[in-house]
């Protein structure tokens, strides 16, 4: 990245959001039924390269099953309200019915009065492996080492950990913090951990032996992190930082490949297409799906950083309803924006660019593009 000097006593790197950058067509196409979108990670493939993100507004095991059943993989979060709650519906409505000004102390109140039981871990898990997909659950850094076994015992195949940012270097004074490489290798399923957003945090996350990374601080449409801690990296340049790391580790492992999943900024089919371009595997998609009739939110969006007790670094966002989970993802769209048959574009995309598969999409060129 280009080093731009910002006073006598401090330089910055210049740096791009999806919104900077647009793809270039090349001098072929192709037809759109002739483009693969499949991705796998580990033993597991799924026909579109989309993850659905573990916030309550987007994933239930109800919603698990429907997503699956169109290609993607959902991830249910361990600390929300299915395993809080055996009947989580009225808190649902609580949510999205409340006024704007007590949205967050509402959801802090919500979370905070039940915690996570595990009984309802296993039950979810269980929920989760009748619907038919692949059962994939998310913790945060935090509890990771509480509640990951029971999820494990209980049947899960992919575990994510998912944090704001994630460092394989946790500092802490207050007890052993969580030992990524160790947790990891002791696990019988392959784990996703993430957010990072530079090139030396993701090398180092790729060394505890994570299946994949997560590039981004995730939330979205629904987080303040900049606005409540001053950090933020756009989006562009942090996963093409990330697909850096990856390819260097590659080298250093002598051929292990670590996926790397776009998770933030993603708010469109547009958005997908530039996080594939930038050398994303795959990318994890919040608001998008909370935008449909039948997910949790139905149109009320938000997720965990909303409810943190003491500094909540996120928002309760209404964002209205664009059709079912199967148009979101594979059309037919009603509108224009690119929020609805998102994979229907990124196959046209990659057609009208010529490519065939999400690897070779990777290549294509890219160019600075500012929208003005």
């Amino acid at each position: 990245m280009t080093s731009i000097e910002i006073g006598r006593g401090k330089r910055g790197r210049t740096a791009y959001s999806f919104d900077d950058i647009a793809v270039a067509p090349s001098r072929r196409t192709r037809n759109p039924d002739e483009v693969s979108t499949e991705w796998r990670i580990d033993a597991y493939r799924f026909a579109t390269p989309v993850l659905a993100a573990p916030m309550d507004s987007v994933v239930s095991p109800a919603s698990a099953a429907e997503l699956s059943r169109n290609g993607v993989l959902a991830v249910l979060n361990l600390e929300g309200l299915w395993t809080r709650y055996a009947d989580p519906q009225p808190l649902l409505d609580a949510i999205r019915d409340v006024p704007e000004a007590e949205a967050i102390a509402q959801l802090q109140k919500i979370y905070a009065q039940a915690p996570v039981d595990p009984d309802l871990i296993t039950e979810r898990v269980a929920e989760l492996r009748n619907g038919g997909g692949t059962v994939a659950v998310a913790v945060s850094p935090q509890h990771a080492a509480a509640l990951a076994p029971t999820a494990v015992a209980a049947g899960v195949e992919l575990l994510v950990i998912r944090g704001t940012t994630v460092s394989a270097e946790h500092v802490s004074g207050d007890g052993e913090p969580l030992n990524l490489k160790t947790f990891i290798y002791d696990l019988d399923v392959p784990v996703i951990v993430g957010g990072c957003s530079t090139y030396q945090a993701a090398l180092h996350l790729m060394r505890t032996g994570a299946a994949g990374v997560l590039v981004g601080f995730g939330g979205g449409a629904a987080h303040t992190t900049s606005d409540v801690l001053g950090i933020r990296v756009p989006m562009a340049t942090a996963v093409a930082e990330v697909a850096e790391a990856r390819r260097d580790y590659l080298d250093e492992s002598q051929g292990r490949y670590v996926h790397v999943i776009a998770d933030g900024s993603v708010g469109s089919s547009g958005d997908l297409v530039k996080a594939l371009a930038c050398g994303a595997d795959a990318a994890m998609i919040g608001s998008v799906f909370a935008r449909a009739t039948d997910s949790p939110g139905c149109g009320v969006h938000w997720g965990a950083e909303a409810w943190h007790p003491t500094l909540p670094r996120g928002e309760r966002k209404v964002l209205g309803t664009v059709g079912t989970l199967a148009e979101i993802l594979h059309g037919p769209s009603h509108t224009a924006d690119g929020s609805a048959n998102i994979v229907g574009a990124l196959r046209k995309a990659m057609a009208t660019t010529g490519y065939s598969d999400l690897k070779e999409f990777q290549r294509i060129e890219v160019i600075t593009a500012p929208v003005e």
